[in-house]
């Protein structure tokens, strides 16, 4: 089965055809832009199914990136899924930004939990903790440093996403041990891919995934300094 996956929710446009019978990626393209997204989308997934013999007829999926991440940033890439999805007559599934971050780090030969953590800004992060098999212990959250930190505790963790700096530094200073912290700004779109093949669309809507920072307290009103 040949995959599209799509990715605009965060800083990156990315676009990528990936055989998941062999294993292999076909055609891929990333940029970091922060804005432009609609601009550089359309232009960027011509250049990509190209390079693939048969054109979209050959596409058995689509996988997109469905939040959370930038409102406007979700909304293009949710549309440019749900369009080729209906002009092809393919599923399509949606994936959480934060687990196509943890899952390049999902199986490690450490038994250590992962923790996506994404800036949501004004002292929040968006949140979600997933077990060494990749299992998620609860829904994206958006939380405050301090409430994060407190959710993950005091044993190893490996940490990913471009709030793990903060965090890192954030479960030091309380006795907490990081194995790994990755500052990825954006998900690697292969595992977007890999995730997209291995997911049921019936149960992975592309639907966005919004998460609320103003429902987490900013950090200056629980007297923790911000870092």
């Amino acid at each position: 089965m040949i995959v599209l996956a799509l990715d605009t929710a965060l800083a990156a446009c990315s676009v990528c055809l990936f055989d998941a019978q062999r294993d292999k990626v076909i055609a891929s393209e990333s940029a970091m832009l922060g804005k432009g997204h609609a601009e550089a989308l359309l232009p960027m997934l011509e250049r990509v199914i190209a390079k693939i013999e048969g054109s979209w007829s050959a596409i058995g999926r689509i996988g997109v990136v469905v939040g959370p991440g930038s409102y406007t940033g979700l909304r293009v890439g949710i549309a440019a899924g749900r369009a080729a999805a209906l002009a092809t007559g393919r599923p399509i599934v949606g994936i959480t930004t934060l687990a196509a971050l943890a899952a390049p780090l999902v199986g490690g030969d450490e038994d250590v939990p992962i923790a996506a953590a994404i800036d949501a800004k004004h002292g929040n992060l968006f949140f979600q903790l997933f077990s060494p098999e990749g299992r998620a212990a609860g829904a994206p959250a958006a939380l405050s440093l301090a409430e994060a930190a407190a959710r993950i505790g005091e044993g190893p963790v490996h940490l990913v996403g471009n709030a793990s700096p903060a965090l890192h530094s954030a479960l030091s200073q309380n006795g907490g041990t990081v194995k790994s912290s990755l500052s990825d700004g954006a998900p690697d779109i292969v595992s977007v891919a890999k995730l997209a093949a291995a997911t049921d669309p019936k149960r992975s809507p592309p639907d966005p995934v919004y998460v609320k920072a103003a429902e987490a307290r900013p950090l200056a009103e629980q007297g923790v300094a911000s870092r």
